[in-house]
């Protein structure tokens, strides 16, 4: 590694797949994690808090700064995600109780205290519901000014999976995702098209289980739940999930990217929550007819070098 660390904020709903990217972000010598922020959204936000205290412990991490953040989207009401991600949102695997604590702000305060200290400017990575994000954006504008990119997993161009067109995190709090699309930074889409093409393949899982090492055991335990086929399978595969957005900060050349516009339907009914990618090479009728829409550009990944991300991930998260 050259040059100095990227100093990068995760806001998360952990959550099995933030864990894995948590494990991962903690341990590669270059990115500085600054903070963590916690929002509902995989489980409650007391759960999230609890989690994300949980996955630093284990991972042998730093004094990092974690602050409990927003309890419910802007608008809806929080529906969590326990159905994917365990009762306790990590997989129901009886973890111990963190001994640490989240620190006596809130995460929009840490949020803006820890970018605008920031020496150079700071990544954030949001790999959950964007209720944080927006409040922070809203709030204190200012922070702009020390922001290099937002690279928030969320979205989908083809198929969603909280409905058939929406992904989880921005249909969770839409109007959150249609504010962080104005921050007025470059940002990129880490959504579904190539979260779930990046499993971990079996063997690695099983090896990982085995470990001596809990915080490998972790990562193996963490893995197998993640398995996006037969959970029941005795050696599943696992899906790094969160944890690719993480490596695109690390690594941005294992993704493909296409400047695109996007935004956030938030018109009631089956299409809320869409995040609308304009992949046309020319305008069509309606803005020829209507009047062109207002629409903000995104890199939006459109492909992913899967085993260099994996290969990425095992090496970061195993070394020593």
């Amino acid at each position: 590694m050259t040059g100095q660390p990227i100093p990068v904020i995760i806001d998360c709903d952990t959550g099995v797949d933030d864990a894995l990217a948590l494990l991962f972000a903690v341990r590669h010598p270059a990115l500085d994690v600054r903070a963590v922020t916690c929002v509902a959204g995989n489980t409650d936000v007391d759960g999230v808090v609890r989690n994300t205290l949980t996955v630093l412990e284990q991972a042998g991490a730093g004094d990092i700064p974690v602050a409990r953040g927003a309890e419910r989207p802007l608008i809806e009401p929080v529906r969590t995600a326990r159905h994917v991600h365990g009762q306790d949102g990590m997989g129901d695997l009886g973890l111990p109780a963190p001994t640490r604590r989240p620190v006596d702000v809130d995460a929009v305060t840490l949020l803006r205290r820890e970018i605008l200290a920031s020496p150079t400017p700071v990544t954030l990575i949001p790999m959950a519901p964007l209720t944080n994000i927006a409040l922070l954006l809203r709030t204190h504008p200012e922070v702009v000014r020390n922001i290099e990119r937002i690279v928030f997993m969320g979205g989908a161009v083809a198929t969603g999976n909280a409905t058939p067109v929406a992904e989880f995190n921005v249909w969770h709090d839409p109007e959150a995702a249609a504010i962080l699309l104005t921050a007025g930074v470059p940002i990129t889409m880490y959504g579904l098209d190539v979260f779930k093409q990046v499993l971990v393949p079996a063997g690695d899982v099983q090896r990982l289980r085995a470990s001596a090492e809990p915080r490998l055991r972790l990562a193996g335990e963490l893995l197998a739940h993640r398995d996006p086929a037969t959970s029941g399978d005795p050696t599943p595969t696992g899906g790094l999930g969160d944890a690719g957005a993480v490596c695109a900060v690390v690594d941005p050349g294992g993704i493909t990217t296409e400047r695109l516009p996007v935004e956030v339907s938030l018109a009631p009914g089956t299409g809320r929550g869409q995040t609308i990618v304009d992949r046309r090479p020319r305008p069509g009728e309606s803005e020829i007819h209507e009047g062109t829409r207002e629409q903000r550009l995104v890199d939006v990944a459109l492909g992913v070098d899967v085993e260099r991300y994996v290969k990425l991930w095992l090496t970061t998260v195993e070394g020593a």
